[in-house]
Order: structure tokens, then C-alpha cells, then sequence
């Protein structure tokens, strides 16, 4: 996605990012985007290390091709947007998705899974969330739902968009910094699978635990 995105223009490409980021914060159809593994790469390639990549894709390396400082700002500020969205989205119309029959682009266990990640961790689900795929997108949902009082929503809005949009994107640039030019190419690949891994793996232990309380469910009942 990376490559596609890069190779549409600075312009173009900072404005995809931040709509990606946007959606996956907030809106039903964000679901499934690459949030984590999006804004690692794009910190590697606001590096100086990572002009290496732009050779790759027949880009000029005289500087780096994003602007860290723009790309933290721009993402940040897209992942709290989105989340005030989805929790205005929740508060609003939310209760009818309950309701609502499940498509290719929605199904309600997502919203079931969100609901009971919320009530679990209370108001820190909104931080933790972010760092959770499909979660991330419905928690916002779930909280405006439940009628969570706004100005502590966006208190966790704010501390958690931060951590998650600011910090692995500085990571990215940083890491770029360490690894080098030269081995780049060695790395990167093997980093964001990663990264993409320990993003699934949350959701994937709690549908096994999910799947295995079944099975013991079943015999004895």
C-alpha cells in the first residue's frame, strides 16, 4: 500500500495517510485499513535513511520524502478527529446498529467485542484500544453508545491518539535512523510483518480464549 501511495505525489500521499488514519480511528468502513504498519513506514520514509526505499520506486532522494513534523501533526490530528466522529456517530445513530443486519463491511460481533472491551477497561479503553485493530474503530462507536461523558472521552482521546499516531510514528523514524541506509531493505519487510502480527495478536488470543470456552461449554452442557 505504501509503494501506491508514495507514488501518487507528496500531496496526494500526505492526504491518503491522514484519510486512512481518519477512517480507521472512526468510521465503520475503516476497519480492516493498516493504521499501525502505515505509520511506521511512513516515519521510516521521513528519515533520511529512508530515501533509500524512494530508489526503489524511481523517486528522487535529494531529501526525505515526508516531513516528520507535518506527518506527526497531520496523523495526530486525524486519529482524534476520527475518534470524536465515531463517538458522535455512536451517540447519535449507534444504538440502531444493534439492530442492524450484518454485511460484508459490518457485522455485529465487531460491536459486541468493542462493547465488552469497553466495559472491561472502562475510560483507559479508549487509549488501549488504539493499539487493537477493528477495536480501535468501534471503541469510539461503544463509548458514544454508552453516553460517556464527552470531555473525558476526549481526554483519552487525546492522551491515546498521541500515543499511538505520535509515538509509532517517531518510532519508525527513529528505527530508520539505527538500522542505516544500507539495511534497510533487510529489515523493513521483517519489521512491519512484525508489527502487523503483534497488532492481530490481541484480538486473536481473546478469539481462541473465546473459541475454547465453547468447546468446554459444549460437553457439558
Amino acid at each position: 500500500m505504501i509503494e501506491f501511495i508514495i507514488t501518487r505525489g507528496p500531496i496526494i500521499a500526505y492526504m491518503m495517510i491522514f484519510g486512512i488514519i481518519f477512517a480507521e480511528s472512526g468510521l465503520l468502513i475503516g476497519f480492516f485499513l493498516p493504521g499501525d504498519s502505515l505509520l511506521f513506514t511512513a516515519g521510516f520514509l521521513a528519515s533520511d535513511a529512508g530515501k533509500e526505499l524512494l530508489v526503489k520506486f524511481g523517486l528522487p532522494t535529494d531529501h526525505p520524502f515526508f516531513s516528520l513534523t507535518l506527518l506527526v501533526i497531520g496523523c495526530f490530528a486525524a486519529a482524534v478527529i476520527g475518534d470524536s466522529v465515531g463517538y458522535l456517530f455512536g451517540k447519535r445513530v449507534g444504538k440502531r446498529l444493534f439492530q442492524r443486519e450484518d454485511s460484508r463491511l459490518f457485522s455485529k460481533k465487531n460491536l459486541y467485542k468493542a462493547q465488552a472491551f469497553y466495559q472491561k477497561h472502562g475510560g483507559k479503553a479508549i487509549v488501549l484500544a488504539r493499539f487493537i485493530p477493528v477495536v480501535r474503530t468501534f471503541a469510539p462507536i461503544v463509548a458514544g453508545i454508552g453516553d460517556m461523558q464527552y470531555t473525558r472521552f476526549a481526554m483519552f482521546n487525546v492522551v491515546g491518539g498521541f500515543i499511538w499516531a505520535v509515538g509509532v510514528t517517531v518510532a519508525g523514524y527513529f528505527l530508520a535512523a539505527v538500522i542505516g541506509p544500507e539495511k534497510i531493505d533487510t529489515y523493513l519487510l521483517p519489521i512491519i510483518v512484525i508489527i502487523v502480527l503483534i497488532s492481530v495478536a490481541p484480538p486473536a488470543y481473546h478469539l481462541w480464549k473465546e473459541r475454547r470456552a465453547e468447546n468446554q461449554s459444549s460437553p457439558a452442557a
